[in-house]
């Protein structure tokens, strides 16, 4: 980074250890996948029920989070990305609202369809597509993950996809999904560096990725923020891609594959002498260290999921982000 945040707060990794990066050393081999104990056998990583009941364990502990904003009642059941997420804003309403959320409305989950690949070694993964009762119409994208037969399944990603957008994945005569390697260079670009390359796109621009509302668009309304009359705006991207932050992809009908990527985002307020910097929400303030004087700095945690075709620039569906800290000075 380019500015001087001061020391860093201790990441929370893999959500068992706010913040993310992993709870674990694990990473893609160049297979695409991680071989432990010699488990080289190809098998489905779950069950049509496992999966099911999964979802339905993910459900529940998150509506008990949310009504409490107490980030431990559903620390088991997330990870990576979406723990980053979660953990940031059950630690911001516990501080707004230490009995509860008042306005917590339960979570339905409904509909689910399961995507589930046959793979080799661990992690073991599978996506569930469910119409939620938030968010519209959109469908509801999660990829649960584990490392071990006794491991709980965790959510590590949730991305919100417009109903005709959601990918056709490509599967065989049992209905069973097919990992794409991290390293695949039968795809635009190898799912293992689209969290580089998406970075550096927000950064510089270029041809990687098609225009959408979270490439073009995105950098067209930071440029124009980063431009306001006493407000300096800075932006940082870095890469989340190790871990728990792994890619995770699966081949689609047309040869291409669907990318399930995290990227960390920092935005820097700087006011100039006589102007002060707009005041942030209460959720915000609730995960600022400092005061804010002259410039605060915010921290993000996104995660995305791309369509990375044979030939042609990448297509960003969908992204969620959230704040995970922020810093006042």
């Amino acid at each position: 980074m380019s500015w001087d945040r001061g020391p860093r707060r201790p990441r929370r990794f893999g959500r068992q250890a706010l913040i993310a990066a992993s709870a674990t050393a694990l990473s893609l081999t160049a297979s695409g996948c991680v071989v432990v104990h010699g488990e080289h056998e190809v098998l489905p990583s779950a069950t049509r029920a496992e999966a099911a009941k999964a979802l339905e364990q993910f459900t529940s502990a998150y509506n008990a989070a949310d009504k409490a904003y107490d980030t431990s009642l559903d620390a088991d059941h997330t990870t990576g990305a979406l723990a980053a997420i979660d953990s940031a804003r059950l630690k911001a309403g516990r501080a707004n609202h230490p009995d509860g959320n008042p306005s917590h409305t339960p979570l339905e989950l409904t509909d689910a369809e399961f995507t589930i690949p046959k793979k080799a070694g661990w992690p073991r993964w599978f996506v569930a597509d469910a119409k939620g009762n938030k968010g519209g119409d959109t469908r509801w994208l999660l990829v649960f993950t584990r490392h071990g037969m006794e491991e709980t399944w965790q959510a590590a990603y949730l991305t919100l996809v417009a109903p005709g957008k959601v990918p056709e994945f490509k599967t065989d005569a049992d209905g069973w999904a097919e990992a794409v390697p991290a390293n695949a260079t039968d795809v635009a670009a190898p799912p293992g560096d689209l969290s580089k390359d998406y970075t550096a796109y927000l950064k510089d621009g270029g041809q990687t990725f098609a225009d959408g509302a979270h490439t073009s668009a995105w950098r067209e309304l930071r440029q124009k923020r980063s431009k306001r009359p006493g407000l300096v705006t800075q932006y940082i991207d870095e890469p989340l891609a190790n871990g728990d932050y792994a890619p995770l992809a699966l081949r689609t009908k047309d040869g291409g594959a669907a990318v399930f990527f995290s990227t960390r985002h920092y935005e820097k307020q700087t006011a100039a002498q006589g102007v002060s910097v707009p005041t942030p929400n209460e959720d915000v303030l609730a995960l600022t260290d400092g005061e804010i004087k002259q410039s605060l700095t915010m921290e993000f945690v996104s995660n995305q999921i791309a369509l990375d075709p044979a030939d042609g620039p990448v297509s960003v569906l969908g992204r969620v982000q959230g704040l995970t800290s922020a810093k006042g000075e």
